[in-house]
């Protein structure tokens, strides 16, 4: 398995799907329907935009496995620092341990971009992405009970976060 960065001719198809399975059968992502692929170069664009990194893994014959991400937490300028990340991985590869090497990834790739912290969150009965989380020193700074409605039923988001050394010279512009 090889770590590399995704592009959009290359991996848009791959993503597409494995967020239409998160969609439809998880709540990983807190939508109803699955997306288009014409999502998706809008998609990579802002994460070009705003250098936000796109991060795969792919098999030997160049099966993507699963990716990475973040993108802007909210969208004023004074949460310029903050990230919201995600990472989705492809049914058939769940439980390899793969989401340890993404979210690694990111980690190094927001330090590397003087990001200060990073916010996972995380649908509250989610227990894999909440192990893999604290094992790699994410705390939980709350849970907003009942904020989403699927599968019949009302959904907690726990927020999960981990503070970097960087930048070292924040400024506000």
């Amino acid at each position: 398995m090889q770590l590399i960065t995704c592009s959009e001719r290359q991996h848009a198809g791959a993503i597409l799907d494995i967020f239409n399975d998160a969609i439809l059968t998880s709540t990983a992502l807190y939508d109803y329907k699955p997306r288009h692929i014409d999502s998706m170069a809008p998609w990579f664009a802002t994460k070009l935009t705003h250098d936000f990194p796109v991060m795969g893994l792919e098999d030997e014959q160049g099966t993507l496995l699963g990716f990475a991400s973040y993108g802007t937490f909210r969208a004023w300028p004074a949460y310029k620092y903050s990230v919201e990340h995600s990472i989705y991985i492809h049914p058939d590869h769940r439980g390899k341990r793969l989401g340890t090497v993404l979210l690694k990834a990111l980690i190094d790739a927001a330090r590397e971009r003087e990001v200060h912290t990073l916010i996972g969150a995380i649908d509250a009965h989610n227990s894999a992405s909440i192990v893999l989380h604290e094992k790699n020193g994410f705390r939980h700074t709350g849970t907003m009970p009942q904020v989403a409605w699927k599968f019949d039923r009302w959904l907690d988001l726990a927020f999960y976060q981990l503070l970097l050394p960087t930048p070292l010279k924040p400024v506000a512009d």
